[in-house]
């Protein structure tokens, strides 16, 4: 089973929807106990770095996704990608999981938030397995993680080539909202519950 965390803020239901359309159970629950139980974490996320981060301190998820990242495979979507990354400027200076090399910035070109279906190439790892270099996702974001090309493993060109899908071991995340990107979307949750709970890339 997996499990998505719930830190107050985030599409919950639309992220269940779219694994239970793909044959997966996923239990949501933002209580550490609960979440032992799953073999994989989904970190959705809308809303405010700063906010979010708060929540998840809070409720003690941030030590305990930490935790879990020795060994659980992690995919962070949307604002749950951001907080992978080790600190965000969005409306000051925050920490961040620190998960994955990195940090979060605001884009500084073209029309913000970027709202719609863009594409996506430079696919690495199995998450992207099956899917076409050029895929449309669907996106909503006004801030973009800035990392070194070791930790991309897909790409999206908004007025700059920014990561738009990251990864370091066990974790995963991706900037656009799978949920919400149709078929690709649903191969891309397909193939992150697929993956081995103890195999790095």
């Amino acid at each position: 089973m997996l499990g998505i965390v719930d830190y107050g803020a985030g599409n919950l239901r639309s992220v269940q929807k779219a694994l239970e359309a793909i044959g997966e159970r996923a239990l949501v629950s933002g209580v550490p106990a609960a979440l032992d139980g799953c073999d994989k974490l989904i970190l959705p996320g809308v809303g405010s770095f700063g906010a979010g981060m708060a929540e998840l301190s809070a409720r003690g998820l941030d030590l305990y996704i930490k935790a879990r990242a020795a060994d659980t495979k992690i995919l962070g979507i949307c604002l749950g990608m951001q907080f992978l990354l080790e600190k965000s400027f969005e409306d000051g200076e925050f920490a961040g999981l620190g998960l994955i090399p990195g940090q979060v910035v605001r884009f500084i070109e073209g029309k913000i938030p970027q709202i719609g279906w863009n594409e996506v190439h430079g696919l690495k790892t199995p998450l992207f397995e099956g899917i076409a270099e050029g895929t449309r996702f669907y996106f909503v974001h006004s801030y973009r993680a800035d990392c070194a090309d070791e930790f991309a493993c897909a790409k999206t060109e908004y007025y700059i080539d920014y990561p738009s899908a990251i990864w370091r071991g066990n974790v995963f995340g991706v900037q656009f909202h799978p949920e919400k990107s149709g078929e690709a979307g649903l191969r891309l949750l397909k193939n992150f519950c697929k993956m081995s709970s103890h195999f790095f890339f």
